[in-house]
């Protein structure tokens, strides 16, 4: 990368270490602007790489969440208000008192329960397809929430591979990356992998992901986040694009669904990006390419 420099920080958390990726940029913005990016439920830092080589000028701290990436030894219960306090713990290591907070997928409704614990630290929000109630299905079991959210996500934390190549090839055949595989989504795969004996596994654990996706879904944490929103006293933007998680039709947002979010929220701006789906919206060039105008416009506001 060119318009940043790269290193990793670890950040003391309860429970143990949180590593944050760092880009500084080469030559920062009047002021040093500071954004904190906060990744998706089985991702890690490394998902902002493609976004952050958009925002010259802008410093990135990207938190490997509790449970994920090189935090995956973090001990204690994870769920919304645990990856909250997290935040806030890096914040203060850095000595940023308020930022603006772009969340992707689940890290999105990570950053609206930030918002809510910890107003004063929330310069602004920036909700990338995630953030707001999904639409899902009501009484069902943790397991079964799970396998309707996250779906084949889900049954990868199972899986065992023999080598970084193995994993490389399972992702180069997902329908979200036919058209967007690259070197750094390469280096992001390697990243997500621990040793498991003779194989390797990825480094989330599927009971982590349940626990934050249950929380979600059912917790109060989040429930009460959501209903404090339209108080929140910055600017929120919501971007959300057409294709889900296996590049299929609807998205996490199928459009009556989002419909009735957005006319209850109307302090929510909201963007559709076409031609993206859950993933590339930041984790491939042209969607990094799509989204940075929308976080430049709000860096620009700040």
């Amino acid at each position: 990368m060119n318009s940043h420099t790269y290193r990793t920080v670890d950040v003391p958390v309860p429970g143990g270490q949180l590593r944050v990726g760092v880009w500084d940029p080469v030559t920062p913005a009047a002021g040093e602007p500071t954004a904190l990016a906060v990744h998706g439920v089985t991702a890690s830092h490394l998902a902002w790489q493609f976004v952050v080589e958009e925002l010259p000028g802008i410093r990135i701290l990207a938190p490997d969440l509790r449970g994920r990436g090189a935090s995956n030894g973090v001990d204690g219960p994870a769920g919304m208000a645990a990856h909250a306090a997290d935040l806030v713990a890096v914040l203060d290591a850095f000595g940023e008192p308020s930022v603006p907070v772009f969340g992707h997928s689940m890290g999105a409704f990570v950053a609206v329960t930030l918002a809510h614990l910890a107003p004063e630290r929330v310069a602004r929000l920036v909700l990338i397809d995630g953030g707001l109630p999904l639409d899902a299905p009501a009484g069902v079991s943790a397991e079964a929430l799970v396998q309707a959210i996250l779906g084949p996500t889900a049954e990868r934390l199972s899986m065992r591979f023999a080598d970084v190549a193995a994993y490389l090839d399972f992702w180069r055949a997902h329908p979200a990356f036919v058209r967007d595989w690259s070197t750094e989504l390469e280096a992001y795969f390697a990243y997500d992998l621990v040793p498991d004996g003779d194989a390797y596994r990825p480094a989330t654990s599927l009971a982590t992901t349940t626990d934050d996706t249950v929380d979600m879904n059912t917790g109060t944490t989040l429930t009460g986040a959501l209903a404090a929103l339209p108080e929140f006293p910055g600017p929120v933007e919501l971007v959300t694009v057409p294709n889900g998680l296996l590049d299929e039709r609807p998205g996490l947002y199928p459009p009556r669904h989002l419909a009735a979010l957005l006319a209850a929220l109307p302090n929510v701006r909201h963007t559709e990006l076409e031609d993206h789906n859950h993933y590339t919206v930041v984790m491939s060039g042209r969607g990094a390419r799509a989204v940075a105008p929308i976080l430049t416009r709000e860096f620009s506001a700040h």
